[in-house]
């Protein structure tokens, strides 16, 4: 049964949001007292934040799709939607997270970081939020916004200060059992370590993570053996140990050769035969590795190593060696710039921006792109025409028509506003004045009229009185 997962393709869905009401205040003797639609409420945000209890993506192994709540639609009386509560996924520090193409959206180092993978819908204004002195009583509402839906891809890269590398049964997960309270799994076989552990080690005043990783073999940054999954495991350690074997079995193999191997196969991978490292000559507790270790170590040293003889299970040169590591990781430290005070980045947008662009494909297809017209699209319910007018005035408030024009659109041409796989196509018919504009008094009604003077309603009356005494004498027999 799989209990470490450390890459996952992940489905994360944002909640869409709540459509807004059409609604009018009726009461007794006032059967039209006004808009009082609500509007609706704000799709629920899909959030990774980094959770250091968690250590695995195994949860998202077996569950890859997660969907936030949709928000709650408005309702007549002003009252608004629930907003859509937010999915909170934890995942492990140093959780990596890419998108579909393998680009790096974002990397999530220490607890606490988050990112938002999916962003929730707007809600939906409601009648009574459309409402203005032109627009007295709006006959419709706009749509919620659909949610984010996005494919990501978390990988992730354990943090530690120090890796062990080495080849199968080189005595490291021995070696970090001794130097920390980890209890990795010990065997006499290859590959007893499928998946990374992490210890914690105490040097004097110094404490830093250590990170024992499956071992690697001849081929290992092509995918032989486990080496390739494992090898980005020691891209954020700032030291790397090489565990060389002195008391092999293996006839072809030594510690120079080994070492040269392990040289090869970190080059190859990228990056990693830049880092500090130092050299452990491990098993010296048999009388062969005691020899050997002292025959090779010169050799080590002439290349420029630091080179230490341990013994992990006779316990022997591990305090020299905790403390030699823990000043690796001090000097790593204290190379590492400063971390600088937030800054808040202002940029400000373009003059010349006017949020959207209008481009003819080949076919002659004008295509409208910009996030407030697709937005505004999206709103618009087209079974009514009056949102169909209020979609119009306010494109062509945007400049969407004039810029048509430009672009030498004529009537009749196709118009598409959004993408390829989703967009709103129609005859364009170019006017002076859009949609509800043209209408003049479209969503007004007589009835919301302020109420007139006392005195003009009492002649008003009067008037009305003297009309019907005239048709009286008109008719009355003679």
């Amino acid at each position: 049964m799989t209990t470490f997962v450390d890459r996952v393709e992940l489905h994360v869905a944002a909640g869409n949001g709540g459509h807004g009401c059409a609604s009018v205040h009726r009461e007794k003797f006032k059967p039209l007292g006004g808009p009082d639609g609500g509007n609706g409420g704000r799709g629920g945000d899909v959030i990774l934040i980094v959770d250091q209890s968690v250590t695995t993506l195994l949860d998202y192994h077996h569950s890859p799709h997660r969907k936030a709540t949709n928000g709650k639609p408005g309702e007549g009386g002003n009252r608004s939607g629930k907003d859509g509560q937010d999915l909170i996924l934890p995942v492990p520090d140093g959780t990596v997270v890419l998108d579909g193409a393998g680009n790096v959206l974002a990397d999530l180092v220490g607890h606490g970081t988050s990112y938002v993978a999916a962003q929730g819908g707007r809600g939906g204004l409601g009648n009574a939020a459309l409402a203005s002195a032109r627009r007295k009583a709006p006959g419709f509402a706009l749509l919620g916004v659909p949610g984010d839906v996005q494919d990501i891809g978390l990988e992730l890269k354990t943090v530690a200060d120090v890796a062990l590398v080495g080849y199968p049964s080189a005595g490291k997960s021995s070696l970090i059992s001794v130097l920390s309270a980890a209890k990795p799994k010990i065997a006499d076989y290859p590959f007893t370590t499928l998946v990374p552990n992490l210890g914690v080690v105490t040097a004097g005043e110094t404490v830093y993570t250590i990170a024992d990783v499956p071992g690697l073999i001849p081929g290992a940054s092509q995918g032989k053996g486990l080496g390739l999954e494992f090898l980005r495991h020691v891209e954020r350690c700032s030291v790397l140990v090489h565990i060389l074997d002195t008391a092999t079995l293996e006839s072809e193999r030594d510690p120079v050769s080994d070492l040269d191997m392990i040289e090869e196969e970190l080059k190859q991978y990228g990056g990693l035969d830049r880092r500090p490292r130092m050299v452990v000559l491990n098993k010296i507790d048999v009388p062969d590795g005691k020899d050997l270790a002292e025959m090779v170590r010169p050799d080590l040293e002439a290349r420029g190593y630091r080179v230490f003889e341990v013994s992990a299970v006779a316990h022997t040169g591990l305090r020299e060696l905790s403390f030699a590591i823990a000043e690796f990781v001090a000097a790593s430290r204290a190379a590492k710039p400063k971390e600088e005070a937030t800054r808040i980045v202002i940029r400000p947008k373009a003059v010349d921006d006017s949020g959207f662009t209008v481009v003819q494909e080949e076919d002659g297809l004008f295509r409208v792109r910009g996030e407030k017209p697709e937005r505004w699209v999206r709103q618009t319910d087209f079974s009514n025409d009056e949102a169909v007018g209020y979609l119009a005035d306010r494109l062509n408030r945007l400049g969407v028509e004039a810029e048509l024009m430009k672009a030498g659109a004529r009537s009749g041409d196709g118009v598409a506003i959004g993408p390829e796989d989703n967009a709103v196509v129609f005859d364009w018919e170019p006017t002076v004045m859009a949609g509800a504009e043209m209408l003049g008094r479209r969503g007004e009604d007589h009835r919301l009229d302020e109420p007139r003077p006392a005195t003009q309603r009492r002649r008003d009356k009067q008037a009305e009185r003297d009309e019907a005494a005239q048709e009286f004498e008109d008719f009355k027999p003679f």
